[in-house]
């Protein structure tokens, strides 16, 4: 099969599509023809030699995919050979083929082409866990997601409405908020015009936000604690605004708030199942209904990642890129 390998770290040239070993589906796996993969800031970090897979993982990047079952490893039941599924990775999503745990596994939601299925593993996984099974946010709460028209954004947007909660969102132009509009947000923040922590203070009558989904890490830490609400929630997600900063704790205290941080990638095949199975039970009969959809900026071909990483890079896209195999 071919792959995107990475030879050497460095930037988007170092993506490189080439002939690879096929993987076989071992005990507990299923083997996907991969029809499309996702790009996610993830893979940015393992090309520049920051972010290698968990041990016993595909050497190639991509956190997602979607396609066809054409193997079934022993010790598996309920997936045959035929079936459109997508998936949720350690790695080996930009490759024609894929070997998956089946606890990982998810069927293409009604109303969904397999292609665009490849946008929802890594986003509905990160989002469901974090901001519903982590931080717990209820119907009537406010939450603050930073990014509000990346991939996770848009998807955060979406489910938080689905339950009842008001959204607030940041991102860096007007466009890009009015998508965050269009799928349901309520407080619409230019970050480079505006302060969060004002923004969301004042269209919460003074109480802040319930819960924070930040990808920024340090940047954003002290600032995010000033917009919590008692009782709030902070799930970091992201480390693109630097990973060392000073915390005030009294605040923390005064507001008796809780900070979280969590990574999907590393987490025990057991721990990514649990995740997956909630996911299969809490959002998936949302997408099957209709009422929450992946969102995709565009396709490109996957031997043209490089491609693909310029565009998340420039962060000039709303939703997810696409990589299609040939």
């Amino acid at each position: 099969m071919y792959a995107i390998t990475i030879p050497e770290p460095g930037g988007p040239e170092a993506l490189v599509w080439d002939e690879v070993p096929d993987p076989v589906a071992g005990e507990g796996e299923v083997l996907v023809e991969v029809v499309a993969g996702a790009v996610n800031r993830a893979d940015i970090l393992q090309r520049q030699g920051f972010y290698n897979p968990p041990p016993g993982a595909s050497p190639y990047p991509g956190l997602e995919c979607s396609g066809r079952v054409v193997a079934v490893g022993t010790g598996v039941s309920g997936w045959a050979v035929g079936d459109e599924v997508c998936a949720l990775l350690a790695g080996g999503g930009y490759a024609e083929k894929v070997a998956v745990p089946a606890g990982q596994l998810l069927p293409v939601p009604r109303g969904v082409d397999v292609k665009t299925a490849a946008a929802l593993p890594e986003v509905v996984c990160t989002v469901w866990s974090n901001v519903f099974m982590v931080a717990h946010l209820r119907p009537g709460e406010t939450l603050l997601v930073h990014g509000g028209s990346s991939g996770i954004g848009t998807m955060a947007i979406q489910l938080a409405k689905a339950v009842g909660a008001k959204v607030a969102v940041t991102a860096g132009t007007k466009e890009k908020l009015e998508r965050c509009a269009e799928l349901g947000a309520d407080i619409l923040v230019n970050y480079r015009e505006q302060d969060f922590v004002e923004e969301v203070r004042k269209a919460t009558d003074g109480a802040g936000a319930d819960v924070i989904l930040d990808n920024m890490g340090a940047k954003y830490l002290d600032r995010n604690v000033q917009a919590l609400a008692v009782n709030g929630r902070l799930a970091i997600i992201g480390m693109q605004g630097g990973i060392k900063a000073e915390l005030n704790i009294a605040t923390l205290l005064t507001k008796r708030a809780a900070i979280s941080a969590t990574s999907l990638r590393a987490r025990p095949v057991e721990e990514k199942a649990a995740i997956v199975a909630a996911v299969r039970e809490h959002v998936w009969p949302l997408l099957d209904a209709g009422h929450v959809r992946p969102v995709v900026d565009r396709e490109l071909p996957m031997s043209e990642a490089a491609a693909a990483h310029r565009v998340v890079e420039e962060s000039g896209h709303v939703g997810k890129v696409l990589l299609v195999t040939p």
